[in-house]
């Protein structure tokens, strides 16, 4: 959801998981994603954005260096889906149980 606050308009991304040593790069990423999205659609850049978890909460500063790596990211994600096979990028069994594409993935673990 967003927030606004001191004139800014501030993404908040609320997570159901338990976080134990600190944000993960992902929930980072999809933040700052969110955080472009905002300043797309607004005109003006959140100076940081947050992620909520049951157990903390952080305040992640939008910096350019966060910036230009979540719009490199974006680009690679981009150019991934023009491949037509994309090789599985991890050995962890519950995350393939988890997975939306279990079903149609023929490279999911046991």
């Amino acid at each position: 959801y967003l927030v606004e606050t001191k004139g800014h308009v501030i993404p908040v991304e609320v997570k159901s998981s338990r976080v134990h040593e600190g944000p993960y790069d992902g929930h980072i990423f999809q933040l700052a994603a969110y955080c472009l999205l905002v300043q797309s659609q607004i005109g003006k850049r959140p100076p940081y954005g947050i992620l909520h978890y049951p157990n903390r909460t952080y305040a992640i500063d939008f910096t350019p260096e966060l910036e230009q790596s979540t719009l490199e990211l974006i680009e690679e994600i981009h150019h991934n889906e023009r491949r037509k096979e994309l090789p599985r990028s991890h050995d962890i069994v519950a995350r393939c149980n988890r997975c939306g594409y279990r079903r149609a993935c023929d490279q999911k673990l046991l």
